[in-house]
């Protein structure tokens, strides 16, 4: 999910003591069958794949839950088809929202997202009714420990990227941890992540990512129905990401936690 990183904090350390590692194992899981089944099993010729299990390992998912997501790619055990679908529409507070699926029965999907944004006070839109408001961009992000924030900032400039900064995220022990976050345009992805992983090693995530073009600033009413939607979406083991372009105050996000 991404919004207003105070709020997404929050929503993640709210679920962080009973967090289902099981739904992120899952969606880790489908991005590699799908990698594999596109392009083969083979992470030097298939970029797709090679990210895939980058992002799996910085989930810490299980060697054995990898390689049997690969075998059923490559269908030596029974796998499913999946299809990579974006939902788009408006939440409370008029937030514009993308959500990404990867599901093997779209109608199921469909209506399931469909429902969600019902229930909490939104509106399901048609495709290209909100993704004007947003731009596909690649994230690329280091733990904070790999280099002090100049010598990042420099590796990241020399690289082509577009932007280097420092953000956050909860790790499994309910613990906020610093990270350096990296971002350039997609066409740039592949050029900008080889030159970083021979500066630095292998990144923790590379993949790529919506970043909203502005932000709407959401009330505490608004976002505690907005946290709502959210939350029912991400539980979905159908939905891979949501992303929106919601503002939530740190004052109004406080309370919410609270």
């Amino acid at each position: 999910m991404a919004g207003h990183s105070k709020f997404k904090n929050i929503m993640h350390r709210k679920g962080a003591q009973d967090k289902k590692r099981a739904k992120i194992f899952n969606r880790c899981a489908r991005e590699i069958i799908v990698a594999v089944k596109a392009s083969g099993d083979d992470p030097s010729m298939n970029p797709r794949l090679r990210l895939a299990l980058q992002n799996a390992r910085a989930e810490n998912m299980p060697k054995d839950k990898i390689e049997n997501a690969i075998k059923k790619g490559m269908g030596a055990t029974d796998g499913e088809n999946y299809e990579e679908i974006r939902y788009e529409g408006y939440g409370p507070g008029g937030t514009a929202l993308l959500v990404e699926v990867m599901t093997d029965n779209k109608n199921r999907s469909a209506s399931e997202v469909r429902a969600a944004f019902t229930k909490y006070g939104g509106n399901l839109g048609e495709t290209g009714s909100v993704n004007f408001m947003f731009d596909r961009l690649a994230e690329i992000t280091y733990p904070y420990e790999t280099a002090s924030e100049e010598a990042m900032f420099e590796a990241a400039l020399e690289a082509g990227a577009d932007n280097c900064e420092i953000d956050t995220y909860i790790d499994d022990k309910d613990d906020e941890q610093k990270i350096h976050r990296i971002t350039c345009a997609q066409e740039d992805f592949g050029t900008v992540r080889e030159a970083l992983e021979q500066s630095h090693g292998e990144a923790r995530s590379a993949k790529l990512i919506w970043e909203p073009q502005n932000t709407n600033p959401i009330d505490e009413d608004k976002a505690g129905s907005l946290m709502k939607l959210i939350e029912v979406l991400e539980d979905n083991d159908d939905v891979q990401n949501v992303v929106g372009n919601f503002e939530i105050s740190d004052e109004v996000a406080e309370k919410l936690a609270s």
